[in-house]
């Protein structure tokens, strides 16, 4: 068998990656941001035992007292049968309640409980912590004026 000098192996440098092209591109950025921003919020709302979704529907519900679950899925852009697990997990835990809508004899409106207000309330508190400079690297108005952007984005020239 014959051996071979083989060089000592040393490590590999990784040439630079270029993503110029994606950096172009609005959604590489506002997803390589949001990505950013949800670890973040995922550590903030693992105490409340919340996830980001869950969050969310709380929170449109707790602000909006007796909205339906059509209305939610508007707002969230949640497909319904999504949804209704979702309700249901929310409603086991005590955060939320259905009730008659007041309106509408055909749909139920839902309802924060008094704990789903209060864990709400925090697990709010606790998210908004997190848009903070020392997080997001924004000041006031850089944070108003990315918000306004993206919401012309998906909302179109109304959201401006």
């Amino acid at each position: 068998m014959r051996t071979v000098n083989a060089l000592p192996e040393r490590p590999l440098q990784a040439a630079p990656v270029d993503t110029g092209f994606l950096e172009s591109l609005i959604g590489y950025n506002a997803r390589r941001a949001a990505l950013a921003i949800i670890g973040h919020v995922l550590q903030r709302l693992q105490p409340y035992g919340l996830r980001v979704v869950e969050f969310s529907v709380l929170t449109v519900i707790a602000h909006n007292p007796g909205v339906t679950s059509r209305q939610v899925c508007a707002a969230l852009d949640i497909l319904p049968p999504n949804l209704v697990g979702l309700l249901r997990r929310l409603e086991q835990r005590g955060l939320i309640e259905k009730r008659a809508h007041p309106g509408d004899r055909r749909a139920q409106g839902l309802y924060v409980t008094d704990a789903g207000a209060h864990l709400q309330a925090q697990a709010q508190q606790a998210v908004a912590a997190v848009e903070c400079s020392d997080v997001t690297h924004l000041d006031a108005a850089e944070r108003a004026t990315l918000i306004a952007l993206l919401r012309k984005v998906y909302q179109g020239p109304a959201a401006a």
